[in-house]
């Protein structure tokens, strides 16, 4: 519909078009209850994409503490606060000023939600001014999605070789800062798949499959091709079984790096460097004193360990030992406006969006993903409108505006 397009990026203009679509007897296309987004989009999922987005680790324990948490904590409106503009979006993170306190959250292998996969999202998240955040185990090539997403701010996530395929990762960071991405986002928590019952149960792992779906950014990568036809004697496109086999062994390489091989990081890229996956305040103040320039507060969704932590819970702790220190991002159960402010005044400087905009891409591509990342900023905007906060800075929205009731 037209004011799909001529709203983009302005979510308060987007409401108001929608109420005057409204006088006309026309109705959105999609919903605006955020905690339908999910069950309208697994009713036309496969059952082999639906259990791999909505799948969690184990008995899900760490999933559902993830959304207890947020219940936790009320924002406290003041009153008698007097504006003469909304409240401002704008946040400050690794050395820039970026529009919007949200970034799209690393997904891979989109493709199976939507033929579109990530060139949907990719442009959704320019339109929106949403940083974009591109997945190492991706169903595009990195350099089809830097076109797509344009002039966005986008970053890149890795899923660390082991330091034996040291040239690997070396030639994935080249490939990102050559294609405008501008940060490197580390995945600590995943050099292996978590114990996933629904994938399980449907004998279902992506990365092994033949179709190259999760395996894009390998099979485009020179070292990639060079290791694979040295190995195996033949090209990637002569088996790709093999290939997309080979290609998940080397990203999710079995076991941990540790925080002495971040130095090869830092001598292969030029950029910040974010550390994602951190839950435990000593290995937030080891990030600090090591110079990194962020960490994301996340358990993965609780898709990885269960038994853990909710995510929401160590934010508060490590905040206190280290916000002044680095910037912290948070990931983990957001799931409307409220959730994003919440973890904004408890100290996160921005918050990544995950599975919401996966059940928009689910529901109507581009379109769907522009829906849901422009609903949750304007659920935010008006939220904070009405409790009488003014921004997300800080100054304005803070443990101040909280009130636990845990």
């Amino acid at each position: 519909m037209e004011y799909l397009e001529t709203t983009a990026g302005s979510p308060l203009q987007y409401m108001a078009d929608v109420y005057g679509h409204g006088l006309k007897y026309e109705r959105p296309p999609f919903t605006f209850q955020s905690n339908e987004w999910e069950s309208l989009a697994r009713e036309r999922m496969s059952r082999e994409s639906l259990g791999y987005v909505c799948g969690n680790a184990s008995t899900g324990e760490t999933t559902r503490k993830n959304g207890e948490a947020f219940q936790k904590w009320s924002i406290v409106p003041s009153r008698l606060v007097k504006t003469d503009s909304y409240p401002s979006l704008q946040t400050q993170l690794l050395g820039q000023t970026l529009p919007t306190p949200i970034a799209v959250a690393p997904v891979g292998v989109q493709r199976i939600f939507n033929p579109d996969g990530e060139i949907a999202v990719a442009k959704a998240s320019a339109r929106e001014k949403v940083p974009y955040i591109y997945s190492t185990a991706a169903a595009t090539s990195m350099e089809d999605v830097a076109k797509a997403n344009g002039d966005g701010v986008r970053w890149y996530q890795l899923y660390w070789p082991s330091n034996e395929h040291n040239d690997l990762t070396a030639s994935l960071l080249h490939r990102a800062k050559a294609n405008g991405f501008t940060a490197l986002v580390v995945t600590l928590d995943t050099y292996k798949l978590g114990w996933r019952p629904s994938d399980l149960n449907n004998g279902y792992n992506p990365f092994l499959r033949s179709d190259s779906i999760g395996t894009a950014l390998g099979f485009s990568d020179p070292v990639f091709r060079s290791h694979f036809k040295k190995k195996h004697g033949k090209e990637v496109e002569e088996d790709l079984h093999d290939a997309a086999s080979e290609w998940a062994g080397l990203i999710f390489p079995g076991f941990s790096h540790g925080w002495e091989d971040i130095a090869f990081l830092r001598e292969n890229w030029d950029g910040p460097i974010v550390l994602k996956g951190i839950q435990a305040v000593q290995d937030a103040k080891h990030a600090a004193e090591m110079g990194i320039e962020g960490i994301v507060v996340s358990n993965h969704g609780g898709r990885q360990q269960d038994g853990g932590p909710a995510s929401l819970d160590c934010l508060v702790k490590i905040v206190k030992a280290v916000g002044d220190k680095i910037d912290i991002l948070y990931d983990s159960g957001i799931r409307c406006g409220a959730d994003i402010a919440k973890a904004m005044a408890i100290g996160a400087k921005m918050v990544l969006i995950g599975r919401p905009y996966i059940y928009g891409l689910v529901l109507g591509g581009e379109e769907g993903v522009g829906h849901v990342l422009r609903s949750l900023l304007g659920d935010l905007t008006m939220n904070l409108h009405l409790a009488g906060i003014q921004s997300v800075s800080q100054k304005d929205l803070n443990m101040d505006c909280l009130e636990y009731s845990g």
